[in-house]
Protein backbone atom coordinates (compact mmCIF):
# COMPACT_ATOMS: atom_id res chain seq x y z
CA UNK A 1 0.00 0.00 0.00
CA UNK A 2 1.68 3.41 -0.83
CA UNK A 3 -0.06 6.17 0.67
CA UNK A 4 0.41 10.06 -0.73
CA UNK A 5 1.53 13.06 1.11
CA UNK A 6 1.47 16.57 -0.40
CA UNK A 7 1.02 19.87 1.39
CA UNK A 8 -2.39 20.48 2.97
CA UNK A 9 -3.22 24.25 1.72
CA UNK A 10 -5.16 26.48 3.96
CA UNK A 11 -8.51 28.14 3.40
CA UNK A 12 -7.35 31.69 3.90
CA UNK A 13 -10.00 35.22 3.71
CA UNK A 14 -8.90 37.89 2.00
CA UNK A 15 -6.35 39.92 3.32
CA UNK A 16 -5.60 37.13 6.13
CA UNK A 17 -2.45 36.85 7.37
CA UNK A 18 -0.63 33.86 5.82
CA UNK A 19 -0.93 30.37 7.78
CA UNK A 20 1.58 28.84 10.00
CA UNK A 21 3.89 26.36 7.61
CA UNK A 22 4.56 23.19 9.88
CA UNK A 23 6.39 20.45 7.88
CA UNK A 24 7.12 17.36 9.34
CA UNK A 25 10.54 15.76 9.15
CA UNK A 26 10.14 11.63 8.57
CA UNK A 27 12.71 9.15 8.09
CA UNK A 28 12.21 5.66 7.69
CA UNK A 29 11.24 3.17 8.91
CA UNK A 30 8.41 5.99 10.05
CA UNK A 31 6.14 5.23 13.05
CA UNK A 32 2.83 6.30 12.24
CA UNK A 33 1.34 7.62 15.22
CA UNK A 34 3.10 10.57 16.53
CA UNK A 35 2.60 11.65 12.77
CA UNK A 36 -0.96 11.22 12.49
CA UNK A 37 -0.97 13.40 15.87
CA UNK A 38 0.91 16.18 14.15
CA UNK A 39 -1.36 15.84 11.01
CA UNK A 40 -4.53 15.61 13.24
CA UNK A 41 -3.75 19.40 15.18
CA UNK A 42 -1.91 21.25 12.21
CA UNK A 43 -3.91 19.08 8.95
CA UNK A 44 -6.67 20.87 7.29
CA UNK A 45 -10.10 20.52 9.29
CA UNK A 46 -12.29 21.56 6.80
CA UNK A 47 -15.38 24.03 7.89
CA UNK A 48 -14.76 23.12 11.32
CA UNK A 49 -12.38 25.23 12.37
CA UNK A 50 -10.95 28.89 10.61
CA UNK A 51 -7.48 27.30 9.18
CA UNK A 52 -4.55 28.70 10.85
CA UNK A 53 -1.65 26.02 9.67
CA UNK A 54 -0.54 24.66 6.44
CA UNK A 55 0.63 20.95 6.75
CA UNK A 56 3.45 18.71 4.58
CA UNK A 57 5.94 16.89 5.15
CA UNK A 58 9.22 15.91 3.88
CA UNK A 59 12.20 13.60 3.84
CA UNK A 60 16.21 13.35 3.64
CA UNK A 61 15.69 11.54 0.36
CA UNK A 62 12.64 12.27 -1.37
CA UNK A 63 10.26 8.87 -2.69
CA UNK A 64 8.78 6.01 -1.18
CA UNK A 65 9.21 6.46 2.90
CA UNK A 66 8.93 2.91 4.77
CA UNK A 67 6.93 2.52 7.94
CA UNK A 68 6.80 0.37 11.16
CA UNK A 69 2.82 -0.12 9.99
CA UNK A 70 3.85 -2.55 7.08
CA UNK A 71 2.82 0.17 3.59
CA UNK A 72 4.91 3.11 2.40
CA UNK A 73 4.04 6.93 2.22
CA UNK A 74 5.28 8.93 -0.90
CA UNK A 75 6.82 11.90 -0.23
CA UNK A 76 8.15 14.01 -2.15
CA UNK A 77 9.68 17.29 -0.49
CA UNK A 78 13.67 16.92 0.61
CA UNK A 79 15.59 18.42 3.48
CA UNK A 80 14.82 22.33 1.64
CA UNK A 81 11.10 22.24 2.76
CA UNK A 82 12.49 23.00 6.05
CA UNK A 83 13.65 26.30 4.31
CA UNK A 84 10.02 27.48 4.29
CA UNK A 85 9.02 25.80 7.98
CA UNK A 86 7.66 28.20 10.90
CA UNK A 87 7.35 25.35 12.89
CA UNK A 88 9.96 21.64 12.44
CA UNK A 89 8.11 18.30 13.73
CA UNK A 90 10.05 15.56 14.31
CA UNK A 91 7.54 12.76 15.02
CA UNK A 92 9.12 10.03 15.98
CA UNK A 93 13.24 8.79 14.51
CA UNK A 94 13.86 5.23 14.50
CA UNK A 95 17.32 4.58 13.87
CA UNK A 96 19.56 0.74 14.54
CA UNK A 97 21.25 1.51 17.69
CA UNK A 98 24.84 2.61 17.23
CA UNK A 99 23.59 5.24 14.12
CA UNK A 100 23.75 8.58 13.96
CA UNK A 101 21.27 11.40 12.73
CA UNK A 102 22.91 12.24 9.28
CA UNK A 103 25.23 15.20 8.87
CA UNK A 104 22.48 16.89 6.09
CA UNK A 105 19.55 16.81 8.78
CA UNK A 106 21.60 17.84 11.26
CA UNK A 107 22.35 20.88 9.68
CA UNK A 108 19.02 21.73 7.82
CA UNK A 109 17.70 21.35 11.58
CA UNK A 110 19.89 23.83 13.00
CA UNK A 111 19.39 26.32 10.13
CA UNK A 112 15.42 25.96 10.73
CA UNK A 113 15.87 26.90 14.22
CA UNK A 114 18.80 29.57 13.55
CA UNK A 115 16.35 31.44 10.61
CA UNK A 116 13.52 31.35 13.77
CA UNK A 117 11.51 28.49 12.91
CA UNK A 118 10.02 26.08 16.25
CA UNK A 119 11.65 22.93 16.61
CA UNK A 120 9.22 20.28 18.05
CA UNK A 121 9.78 16.42 18.70
CA UNK A 122 7.12 13.52 19.22
CA UNK A 123 8.16 10.78 21.39
CA UNK A 124 11.41 9.47 20.20
CA UNK A 125 11.87 12.55 17.79
CA UNK A 126 13.91 13.88 20.45
CA UNK A 127 16.99 12.31 19.58
CA UNK A 128 17.09 14.81 16.49
CA UNK A 129 16.96 18.27 18.59
CA UNK A 130 19.60 16.54 21.15
CA UNK A 131 21.85 15.29 18.24
CA UNK A 132 21.76 19.04 16.78
CA UNK A 133 22.60 20.37 20.18
CA UNK A 134 19.25 22.36 20.83
CA UNK A 135 18.82 20.71 24.03
CA UNK A 136 21.85 20.71 25.96
CA UNK A 137 21.83 22.06 28.95
CA UNK A 138 17.69 21.76 29.10
CA UNK A 139 15.07 19.37 29.76
CA UNK A 140 13.40 17.29 27.71
CA UNK A 141 10.57 14.79 27.66
CA UNK A 142 10.35 11.40 25.60
CA UNK A 143 8.68 8.37 26.08
CA UNK A 144 9.39 6.80 28.98
CA UNK A 145 10.96 3.57 27.71
CA UNK A 146 13.53 5.75 25.06
CA UNK A 147 14.67 8.22 28.58
CA UNK A 148 18.03 6.06 29.59
CA UNK A 149 19.07 5.94 25.73
CA UNK A 150 18.36 9.35 25.37
CA UNK A 151 20.34 10.04 28.48
CA UNK A 152 23.11 7.86 27.77
CA UNK A 153 23.70 9.67 24.40
CA UNK A 154 23.10 13.32 25.49
CA UNK A 155 24.43 13.66 28.75
CA UNK A 156 24.35 16.75 28.29
CA UNK A 157 19.78 17.13 27.86
CA UNK A 158 18.26 17.09 31.21
CA UNK A 159 15.81 14.05 30.09
CA UNK A 160 12.52 14.40 32.53
CA UNK A 161 10.97 10.54 31.71
CA UNK A 162 7.90 11.17 33.58
CA UNK A 163 6.63 14.77 32.09
CA UNK A 164 3.96 14.69 28.98
CA UNK A 165 5.98 17.60 27.64
CA UNK A 166 8.44 20.40 27.85
CA UNK A 167 8.24 23.67 25.64
CA UNK A 168 11.12 25.77 25.79
CA UNK A 169 9.71 28.40 23.32
CA UNK A 170 11.92 27.79 20.50
CA UNK A 171 12.00 24.18 21.07
CA UNK A 172 9.86 21.73 22.48
CA UNK A 173 9.40 18.07 23.32
CA UNK A 174 6.74 15.25 24.05
CA UNK A 175 5.90 12.02 25.50
CA UNK A 176 5.31 9.16 23.81
CA UNK A 177 1.91 7.79 22.23
CA UNK A 178 -1.18 10.52 22.97
CA UNK A 179 1.63 13.35 24.66
CA UNK A 180 2.41 14.10 21.33
CA UNK A 181 -1.69 15.31 20.40
CA UNK A 182 -1.22 17.15 24.58
CA UNK A 183 1.93 19.27 22.99
CA UNK A 184 0.20 19.79 19.70
CA UNK A 185 -3.09 21.07 21.18
CA UNK A 186 -0.61 23.34 23.77
CA UNK A 187 1.63 24.83 20.97
CA UNK A 188 -1.91 25.45 19.04
CA UNK A 189 -2.83 27.22 22.81
CA UNK A 190 0.01 29.65 22.42
CA UNK A 191 -0.25 30.42 19.08
CA UNK A 192 -3.66 31.14 18.48
CA UNK A 193 -5.04 31.04 22.21
CA UNK A 194 -7.94 28.44 23.87
CA UNK A 195 -10.76 29.10 22.17
CA UNK A 196 -9.37 28.27 19.11
CA UNK A 197 -7.35 25.05 20.88
CA UNK A 198 -10.32 24.10 21.89
CA UNK A 199 -12.32 24.05 18.69
CA UNK A 200 -9.38 21.59 17.15
CA UNK A 201 -9.70 19.55 20.06
CA UNK A 202 -13.58 19.43 19.53
CA UNK A 203 -13.06 18.52 16.23
CA UNK A 204 -10.63 15.27 16.96
CA UNK A 205 -13.15 14.54 19.87
CA UNK A 206 -10.53 15.14 22.31
CA UNK A 207 -10.84 15.97 26.29
CA UNK A 208 -9.49 19.03 27.78
CA UNK A 209 -6.05 19.64 27.68
CA UNK A 210 -3.27 17.91 30.10
CA UNK A 211 -0.68 20.66 31.17
CA UNK A 212 3.10 19.11 30.39
CA UNK A 213 4.02 18.48 33.86
CA UNK A 214 1.52 15.37 34.07
CA UNK A 215 2.74 12.11 34.48
CA UNK A 216 3.24 9.77 31.20
CA UNK A 217 1.94 6.88 32.92
CA UNK A 218 -0.19 6.37 35.74
CA UNK A 219 1.46 4.76 38.80
CA UNK A 220 -0.96 1.65 39.42
CA UNK A 221 -0.91 -0.52 42.29
CA UNK A 222 0.57 -3.63 42.11
CA UNK A 223 -2.34 -5.85 43.29
CA UNK A 224 -5.54 -5.61 44.35
CA UNK A 225 -8.35 -3.39 41.51
CA UNK A 226 -7.88 -0.55 39.75
CA UNK A 227 -8.62 2.89 40.97
CA UNK A 228 -12.04 3.73 39.83
CA UNK A 229 -12.07 6.46 37.11
CA UNK A 230 -12.10 10.15 37.65
CA UNK A 231 -14.37 10.50 34.86
CA UNK A 232 -17.83 11.42 36.36
CA UNK A 233 -16.01 13.68 39.04
CA UNK A 234 -14.35 15.46 36.71
CA UNK A 235 -17.27 16.27 34.58
CA UNK A 236 -19.58 17.33 37.66
CA UNK A 237 -16.52 19.42 38.57
CA UNK A 238 -16.47 21.43 34.93
CA UNK A 239 -20.52 22.13 35.18
CA UNK A 240 -20.04 24.03 38.60
CA UNK A 241 -16.91 26.24 37.97
CA UNK A 242 -18.47 28.66 38.85
CA UNK A 243 -18.75 27.50 42.51
CA UNK A 244 -16.32 27.01 45.21
CA UNK A 245 -15.18 23.36 45.54
CA UNK A 246 -13.20 21.75 48.33
CA UNK A 247 -11.58 18.44 48.14
CA UNK A 248 -13.87 17.12 50.92
CA UNK A 249 -16.80 18.05 48.74
CA UNK A 250 -14.77 16.04 45.94
CA UNK A 251 -14.59 13.22 47.82
CA UNK A 252 -18.02 13.10 49.22
CA UNK A 253 -19.42 13.53 45.81
CA UNK A 254 -17.04 10.27 44.90
CA UNK A 255 -17.98 8.29 47.99
CA UNK A 256 -14.46 8.27 48.93
CA UNK A 257 -12.05 9.99 51.53
CA UNK A 258 -10.29 12.76 50.78
CA UNK A 259 -6.60 11.48 50.81
CA UNK A 260 -7.80 8.36 48.48
CA UNK A 261 -8.91 10.72 46.27
CA UNK A 262 -5.97 12.68 46.30
CA UNK A 263 -4.25 9.49 45.50
CA UNK A 264 -6.32 8.47 42.71
CA UNK A 265 -5.16 12.16 41.02
CA UNK A 266 -2.05 11.70 41.58
CA UNK A 267 -2.12 7.84 39.97
CA UNK A 268 -4.43 8.92 37.06
CA UNK A 269 -3.39 12.61 36.07
CA UNK A 270 -0.33 13.25 38.27
CA UNK A 271 -1.69 16.65 40.02
CA UNK A 272 -3.33 17.22 43.16
CA UNK A 273 -7.67 17.50 42.97
CA UNK A 274 -7.07 21.81 43.36
CA UNK A 275 -4.70 21.76 40.75
CA UNK A 276 -6.91 20.50 37.96
CA UNK A 277 -9.65 22.82 39.30
CA UNK A 278 -7.36 25.48 38.88
CA UNK A 279 -5.98 24.54 35.46
CA UNK A 280 -9.55 24.20 33.98
CA UNK A 281 -10.90 27.79 36.09
CA UNK A 282 -8.15 29.16 34.05
CA UNK A 283 -8.69 27.54 30.51
CA UNK A 284 -12.35 28.73 30.89
CA UNK A 285 -11.07 32.40 31.91
CA UNK A 286 -8.49 32.18 28.72
CA UNK A 287 -11.65 31.62 26.33
CA UNK A 288 -13.68 34.18 27.79
CA UNK A 289 -10.94 36.60 27.35
CA UNK A 290 -10.95 35.67 24.24
CA UNK A 291 -14.21 35.39 23.06
CA UNK A 292 -16.77 37.81 25.07
CA UNK A 293 -15.95 41.78 26.19
CA UNK A 294 -17.11 40.56 29.87
CA UNK A 295 -15.29 42.32 32.99
CA UNK A 296 -12.32 40.65 34.45
CA UNK A 297 -14.37 40.92 37.75
CA UNK A 298 -17.73 39.17 35.96
CA UNK A 299 -15.26 36.23 34.68
CA UNK A 300 -13.79 35.97 37.90
CA UNK A 301 -17.23 35.16 39.60
CA UNK A 302 -18.12 33.00 36.56
CA UNK A 303 -14.83 30.48 36.28
CA UNK A 304 -15.18 30.58 40.69
CA UNK A 305 -12.05 32.58 41.46
CA UNK A 306 -14.35 34.90 43.52
CA UNK A 307 -12.44 38.32 42.57
CA UNK A 308 -10.50 40.24 39.46
CA UNK A 309 -7.88 40.29 42.05
CA UNK A 310 -7.51 36.46 42.66
CA UNK A 311 -8.42 35.84 38.79
CA UNK A 312 -5.44 38.47 38.02
CA UNK A 313 -3.20 36.61 40.43
CA UNK A 314 -3.57 33.11 39.06
CA UNK A 315 -3.47 33.89 35.88
CA UNK A 316 -0.46 35.92 36.23
CA UNK A 317 1.84 33.23 38.18
CA UNK A 318 0.44 30.45 35.49
CA UNK A 319 0.96 32.94 32.20
CA UNK A 320 2.90 35.27 33.06
CA UNK A 321 1.10 37.97 31.70
CA UNK A 322 -2.45 39.86 32.33
CA UNK A 323 -6.11 39.10 31.28
CA UNK A 324 -5.65 42.35 29.72
CA UNK A 325 -3.06 42.05 27.66
CA UNK A 326 -3.63 38.38 26.87
CA UNK A 327 -7.75 39.58 25.66
CA UNK A 328 -5.55 42.55 23.39
CA UNK A 329 -3.32 39.83 21.70
CA UNK A 330 -5.61 37.27 21.26
CA UNK A 331 -8.75 39.42 20.37
CA UNK A 332 -6.62 41.26 17.78
CA UNK A 333 -5.26 38.08 16.55
CA UNK A 334 -8.97 36.69 15.84
CA UNK A 335 -10.07 39.75 14.29
CA UNK A 336 -7.53 38.96 11.98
Amino acid sequence: MMGYFRAMTSRSLPNSPPPHRVVALLQPPQSTFPLACATEVFGDHRLATPARYAFEVCTEHPGPVRTQSGYDLLVTAGLDALERADTVVVPGWQQAPGTEVSAAVLEAVRRAHRRGARIVSICSGAFVPAAAGLLDGRRSATHWAQAAELAARFPQVLVDPAVLYVDHGDVATSAGSAAGVDLCLHLVRTDHGAAYAMRTARQMLMPPHREGCQLQYAELPTSGPVADSLAPLLEWLAARLDQPVSVAEMAAHSQVSARTLTRRFTEQLGISPGRWLLDRRLAATRALLEETDLPVETIAHRVGLSSAVNLRRRFHEALRTTPAAYRRTFRTSEAG
